[in-house]
Formats: structure tokens, sequence, C-alpha cells
């Protein structure tokens, strides 16, 4: 793991701004919860040799006080269930005076627990309960809590349409009350959604800068030019991500819209009826389909199969989240098929173990990213280079075209 220096890093990407903060926030702590432990020691390990090379180098960037250079930031707690499923939040050492991060990833369906002898798999419900018994052994002992929810609790309930609940709004309303200062998540549903909590920290960040690495990666013979290759949104509410990608890439997009039948309710949505295209010719292209989450996979490869019809070359996926809630079987068909040649997934929420030995599956690491993100946070410097990283694209894009 190479571990450059953080004040060095930063700086760099901030090109002349002020040094970053002596004194941090307060001493370092992250509560990584137990459905996403992987991930949170991966965290760590970047932190802490950051840290530690930080002070071998002697830069000078922030003041060597006790507790800033430690072998570990992760604090140690859990919560654990008695035999009727009730359960509680502890936390085995210290957190006072501590700006302590707190990160679940509510989408681990592989957790468990007993009730009444029974295996129970954990739900979004059951995780979400249990960020807020921490929050509350936390007793209010630290000087600010920031929770770190890469796939944000309900957010595909983000709205009213009928009479139906507001669930992730009362949820970050709910944090709010318990005494959290910031929220941090990826690639919100509906970024709006913040509104709920206008007097607290929300950031929404996107995986955009990391996708675009691992895509290159893999295929490193990509041609990113409007003439060879092109974007699309499955739909109409993911335009705003699609331009982003398009415009830090340079490509033209394109976009399909979901006809659904009005008259009938199932699983509370609509059924698509079909997905009619607009835009330019994908005919001899590579297409880059960009989306926030693949859930059945049902709409994604429908997309993908319409646009093999107008002849696309090769078909790529970006997703922040792949839950597959279907399985894999249908992809790997797909791929098979020559429908789909690549999936871009990152690893900041539960990936099914099969995943790991297809061909057409790449993950995206984002460990690194949120390691930047917390020390960012600490120090109580800016995190715009860190969320719109368009300089950094331009950049690596220009290294690939050159053939560095």
């Amino acid at each position: 793991m190479v571990l450059e220096s953080f004040s060095e890093t930063y700086k760099i990407d901030t090109e002349g701004s002020d040094e970053i903060a002596i004194i941090p926030v307060g001493p370092l702590g992250i509560i990584a919860m137990d459905n996403c432990s992987e991930l949170g020691g991966r965290i760590n390990e970047y932190l802490v040799g950051w840290r530690k090379q930080d002070r071998e180098n002697n830069g000078g960037h922030h003041l060597d006080f006790p507790g800033h250079v430690r072998d570990t930031f992760l604090i140690s707690a859990g919560c654990p269930r008695f035999g009727n499923g009730e359960g509680k939040g502890i936390i085995n050492e210290t957190i006072r005076g501590h700006d302590l991060f707190i990160i679940s990833d509510i989408g681990n369906y592989s957790r468990k627990y007993k009730v009444f002898d029974q295996e129970t798999c954990m739900t979004p419900d059951d995780h979400y309960q249990d960020i807020k018994r921490i929050i509350s052994a936390v007793g209010g002992k630290a000087r600010r809590v920031t929770v770190i929810m890469p796939m944000l609790y309900e957010a595909r309930q983000h709205r009213r349409i009928a009479r139906e609940s507001l669930d992730c709004a009362m949820a970050l309303q709910e944090l709010q009350q318990l005494g959290v200062d910031n929220i941090l998540t990826f690639d919100a549903h509906d970024p709006k959604v913040q509104n709920a909590v206008p007097l607290i920290g929300f950031e929404n960040v996107y995986p955009t800068y990391q996708v675009i690495k691992a895509m290159v990666r893999a295929e490193p013979d990509i041609e990113i030019h409007k003439d060879k290759m092109m974007l699309i949104s499955p739909d109409e509410g993911g335009m705003n991500r699609s331009l982003y990608y398009a415009n830090v890439l340079g490509l033209n997009i394109g976009m399909f819209y979901k006809r659904r039948d009005l008259t009938k309710l199932v699983n509370g949505r609509n059924p698509i009826v079909a997905h009619e295209y607009l835009g330019d010719k994908v005919e001899g292209k590579t297409v880059l389909i960009t989306d926030d989450l693949i859930a059945s996979g049902e709409s994604v490869l429908d997309v993908a199969r319409e646009l093999k019809k107008y002849k696309a070359k090769k078909i790529l996926v970006a997703v922040t989240f792949g839950l597959f809630t279907e399985g894999i079987e249908k992809f790997n068909k797909a791929h098979e098929d020559g429908i789909i040649d690549k999936i871009f997934s990152t690893n900041l929420t539960y990936r099914r173990p099969e995943l790991k030995e297809v061909p057409w599956y790449v993950e995206v690491d984002m460990a690194k990213y949120i390691a930047y993100l917390i020390e960012a946070l600490n120090h109580d410097v800016s995190l715009s280079p860190l969320i719109d990283p368009a300089k950094k694209i331009g950049t690596f894009i220009e290294k690939h075209k050159s053939g560095e």
C-alpha cells in the first residue's frame, strides 16, 4: 500500500491554498460498525500510515501532540443482542473529547443475529437502529460526531408522492436531534433530501474519479473521445450524474426514459413498459451507462439490450452500489451473450462473494478516498478539492491519452 503524506498530497490538490490546519478538531476516533469492519480497517491503515509518515518527514503541518499519531484510530465498540432480539450499544474505551467518526454499511444483509434461537438477517432498519445505539452510548462525551453512511438510509424513500412516509427525511432529523454534527454519504438517490437538516453538515460525495481510474486500468485501450465513446443515463433522474461524467470526459450524452403503466402498482411502483432512447447514434461506440445503484438489474439490462440493438460496440456500466438483489446469474448470461462487457461498482456496501469470481465485475476501492475525507474533516479544511475532482480527472485523462 502506497502511503504518501496526506499533508503533501492535500497541498498539491488545493494548489496554493493555506497549509493544513495545525491542530485538529480533536483526537481522531473511528467506530467502524460490524457491518463494515473490512472497509473501516483499510481506512484506518491509510490514516495511521499518513500520520506516522508525516511525523518521520517532520513537515511541520501539525503539532505532534499526544494521540495524534497512534497505532490505530479504531475505537472498540459493539451492539450485542439479547435472546429476544433486543440490543444495546457499548463503547469499550474512552471517546471523551474525540472527533468521532461512526461508519456503517446499512445495506449489509450478511450480518445476522438470533431471535429466540432463530438466525435473522439484519435489515437496513436494524443497522440504522445500531447507529443510534452507539450515538446514545457516546452520551455527548465526544467533541464532534460525524456519521458516515456510504449508502444513505432509506434514500430511495426520499419524497412523498401519495399518502406515504418520508423515511429518509425523518431519519436525518432524528440523527440531528441525537447530536450528530455531520453526515457524509455517497451518491444519494436525491441530494435534495439534505434540506431536511439545514443546520448540520451534510456532504453527498460521488466516486467519479475512482470509477474513471478503475475503468481506464481495466480497459487500457479505451478511447475516451466523443467520436468513440458516449455517456448514457438510464433514466431522467440520473441525468445530473451522467452530465458530470460527460463534462469531465468531454463526451456526448444520451438518455433513456421509462414508459410506465400508471394503471398498475407492483411492489409500490408503476411497472416499466418500455425504455425509449433519446440521443445521438451509438453505433460502433463504447457506451458507459452510469447510475447510483443496481438492484435487481432489470432496468440496466433492458437499457443495454436496447443499446446493442442500436449496434453499440461495447457496453460498460458504472454504479456506486452493486446490490444485485436477485443474484448475478442474469448478468453472467448477459456477459456471455455480449450484452454487457464490464460493471464497475464500489466497495461502499456489501458485495456477494461470488462477484469477485466473475470476469465482468470490477471493484472500485473507496477506502483511500474516505480516509482523505476523514483527515480533511478532522483538520477542519475545505472538502471542495476532494468532492469536486474535475481538475484531477482532466489531468488523469490527458495522461491516459498521451500513453503515460
